[in-house]
């Protein structure tokens, strides 16, 4: 069955159909919030494939140079999904997994020497003692049949509780340092606290797991030194701009204000939900507070409500026309793409809604941009009712 897909002001057309993939287009928008324009620049027509059905809350993706897509499932499981269309289950060990509310397999990332060393990391609550989430790293099969661990763990101790607010994106920045993404655990305190991984991104050594050797608290005995922002909520998307060492997360707000935010080395994001008794959540206070000193603002809010930003990636390479270089988020709950126009400064120049997505495959929780000119979508519906797709300009 051929969907049908809907912009976000028109009925689009549908295009034929190809085995294994179905085909939807969404046409090219003209709309005022679309993002400004070159003189010689015009937007693409995207078009939509299916690729993978039947799936329970795909968490993560990541493209290998040969072209195959590895992406893992919260519940456990990874699997390869080749250029030819086939699909492998990848045997690997979740034994020890922790699946539970919004934490289970999360983050999934590529070493950037994978064509050598086929090394891969994910990150994924403990279902062991008393339970934390980590960052293990993998050695994937040459043929994608099966992964076996390596570092397990490379990084621990990051908060859990009932399985809210685990975060947790992986990537890579340009110096190759490890970037992991960090909820506050539903505990007040954990943002704003120097000791504790919650609500936090922090900078590791792929290798070993120990602090970037520049992390900005390094050698301060009140702090941890493998954090590298604080004052998080649930940060669910990372994205490195490309060209650029500017790494930007998306994170969840409370009822309000989910933000996009420009990380910077040390800074603090606002987040302090710790009311007259230090054991309270209180979810009332703004996302960013103003109280506290050099709390960094939002480069894009929200509002109200929020829509639960989660994977994020940019846009990069002419093949994008006026979409090259925008800022896309999954939402959940506003179940579309946000697309953002930031400039060099990192001021917000435009926010619009990619066409073709409002509503019509649900909630989106990864948009990741592959090396072969597309980029690729997971859904997060569950009850097996998720999908993998693949999404290509054609200017």
């Amino acid at each position: 069955m051929v969907p049908v897909v809907l912009s976000v002001i028109a009925l689009l057309s549908v295009v034929g159909c190809s085995d294994p993939a179905q085909r939807t287009a969404s046409g090219p928008s003209s709309t005022a919030v679309s993002p400004s324009l070159g003189p010689d620049q015009r937007l693409p027509e995207l078009v939509v494939e299916v690729l993978v059905e039947d799936l329970d809350n795909p968490w993560d993706l990541a493209q290998a140079p040969d072209g195959t897509i590895i992406f893992d499932q919260r519940r456990g499981g990874l699997s390869a999904y080749f250029p030819d269309g086939s699909l492998r289950a990848i045997d690997a060990d979740f034994g020890d997994l922790f699946a539970r509310g919004e934490t289970g397999l999360m983050g999934l990332v590529l070493d950037p020497g994978f064509t050598d060393n086929r090394r891969f990391f994910t990150c994924e609550g403990f279902d062991g003692g008393e339970g934390d989430i980590r960052v293990i790293s993998w050695e994937m099969a040459a043929d994608y049949a099966a992964a076996t661990r390596l570092s397990d763990p490379l990084v621990e101790g990051m908060p859990l509780t009932s399985g809210r607010h685990g975060g947790c994106r992986l990537r890579f920045d340009t110096d190759g340092a490890l970037r992991i993404s960090t909820g506050d655990a539903a505990t007040g305190s954990n943002a704003q606290d120097l000791t504790s991984l919650g609500g936090k991104t922090l900078r590791v050594d792929p290798y070993t797991g120990q602090p970037w050797p520049d992390n900005p608290f390094l050698g301060d005995g009140e702090a941890n030194p493998l954090i590298y922002t604080y004052g998080h909520r649930n940060v669910q998307g990372l994205a490195l701009r490309p060209g650029t060492e500017d790494m930007y997360s998306a994170e969840h707000g409370p009822d309000v204000d989910d933000e996009i935010n420009l990380l910077m080395a040390g800074a603090n994001y606002g987040w302090n939900p710790v009311g007259e008794d230090p054991d309270d959540y209180n979810e009332s206070v703004p996302m960013t507070d103003p109280a506290i000193d050099g709390a960094q603002p939002a480069v894009w809010a929200s509002g109200e409500p929020a829509i639960a930003t989660s994977g994020s990636t940019f846009l990069d390479g002419p093949a994008w026309g006026g979409y090259d270089g925008l800022l896309l988020v999954g939402l959940l709950a506003g179940q579309g793409i946000l697309a953002l126009q930031i400039g060099e400064d990192a001021a917000l120049i435009s926010a619009s809604r990619l066409p073709g997505f409002d509503g019509t495959y649900g909630r989106i929780r990864t948009v990741q941009l592959g090396n072969d000119d597309s980029f690729y979508v997971t859904t997060s519906n569950g009850d097996g009712g998720d999908v993998l797709l693949r999404v290509t300009p054609e200017l």
